[in-house]
């Protein structure tokens, strides 16, 4: 994707010293474009747990990269005891994402191919680099599947805008590149297709209002910043044509682990006769759970991501306030799971499927 007309990744190697790892810093969006250097597995621990970079793909790349700076750090005596460590600091940091133990899985596997220490930090980095191209890849791939949807729901609207609801930001700054809810929306924007997304806020962190509007700008796209509960009123009112949200955790039938507030978009969509899609890409599936309800881990993060917000003042400095009394408790669960049976389609780099077990594995019959 293009900033400012210069194309960027979320994360790469620094020109001149791949030693380093860079990322935007996503805290400072969208009122600040920073890039940050990362030197060690710690230095990307933070990250990812801080959210200077999140997002179900971007926190799996993170992993690998994070999993190849551990390399360049350890000495060759205990060189794997030191990047076992390493994997299991990364895991750590973020429970929910299935993206997370898959890259780090990945990695070690990789890795356990090599004779010697040097011999696997050249592995490292070849296996970082990849999980990053093929994350880019199977965005892309998941937006020239998907922009059918929308094209079709166009040529039914006589070319009307097509109105498109998400939630949270599962863009091209949740993953390498692309992204996987705005893929087909990229896609259908750029083959000249009429589209207007409502965009919203996505509390507590305002992921929808501080990432998804930015780089929906950013690409040219049409869209609304809505407040939270304001889904349920459009679709009653026939604003809204279709729902695409992204995941962070998968299960083999189907159930969706997504940012908090997802399910109840989901059932305002089903009530609504709106159809709700989520797209992901292979790595984000957990074939090891069924019941995701029952079963998904749900991060439950820091309390003053409820009570405090930032933002920008009228006078153009970056604060953060807090909105409640200064005694009053708060919980922050991050994620909430969508039943399978909410799920019109799913949305996947190798194609369309139903959100059940017999239509993931008829994409991915490897996993029988």
């Amino acid at each position: 994707m293009k900033v400012g007309g210069h194309p960027y990744r979320t994360i790469w190697l620094k020109a001149g010293d791949e030693r380093v790892v860079q990322v935007i810093d996503q805290q400072r969006l969208p009122h600040a474009f920073e890039v940050r250097d990362l030197r060690t597995v710690d230095d990307m621990c933070h990250a990812i747990r801080d959210m200077t970079v999140r997002g179900a793909g971007l926190i799996g790349a993170s992993a690998g990269f994070g999993l190849y700076l551990a390399s360049l750090q350890a000495r060759d005596t205990g060189f794997d005891d030191f990047v076992a460590q390493a994997g299991a600091a990364l895991q750590a940091t973020r429970p929910t994402a299935a993206n997370l133990s898959w890259a780090v899985a990945r990695m070690h596997l990789a890795m356990a191919a090599g004779r010697t220490p040097e011999d696997k930090r050249g592995l490292a980095r070849r296996e970082a680099l990849a999980i990053a191209d093929d994350d880019a890849l199977h965005c892309q791939r998941i937006g020239e599947h998907g922009v059918a949807l929308i094209t079709d729901l166009a040529q039914r609207k006589r070319g009307a805008p097509v109105n498109i609801l998400t939630h949270c930001n599962a863009g091209w700054l949740a993953f390498v590149d692309v992204g996987t809810a705005t893929a087909p929306i990229y896609a259908a924007h750029d083959a000249g297709v009429a589209v207007h997304v409502w965009v919203d806020e996505t509390r507590p962190r305002n992921q929808g209002a501080s990432l998804t509007a930015w780089e929906l700008a950013q690409h040219g796209v049409p869209h609304t910043l809505i407040a939270d509960n304001t889904g349920g009123h459009l679709m009653q009112h026939g604003l809204v044509d279709m729902v695409i949200t992204g995941a962070d955790r998968v299960t083999r039938q189907g159930d969706v682990a997504n940012k908090i507030g997802t399910y109840l978009k989901a059932l305002a969509a089903r009530d609504n006769g709106v159809p709700f899609y989520v797209a992901l890409p292979s790595s984000t599936f957990d074939f090891t759970l069924r019941d995701g309800v029952a079963h998904i881990p749900i991060e439950e993060r820091g309390a003053e991501e409820v009570r405090w917000i930032s933002g920008k003042t009228a006078h153009g400095q970056i604060e953060s306030v807090q909105i409640c009394p200064d005694t009053t408790p708060a919980r922050n669960w991050g994620f909430d799971v969508t039943p399978a049976r909410l799920v019109t389609q799913l949305i996947c780099e190798r194609g369309l499927c139903e959100a059940s077990e017999a239509g993931i594995l008829s994409l991915f019959p490897e996993q029988a």
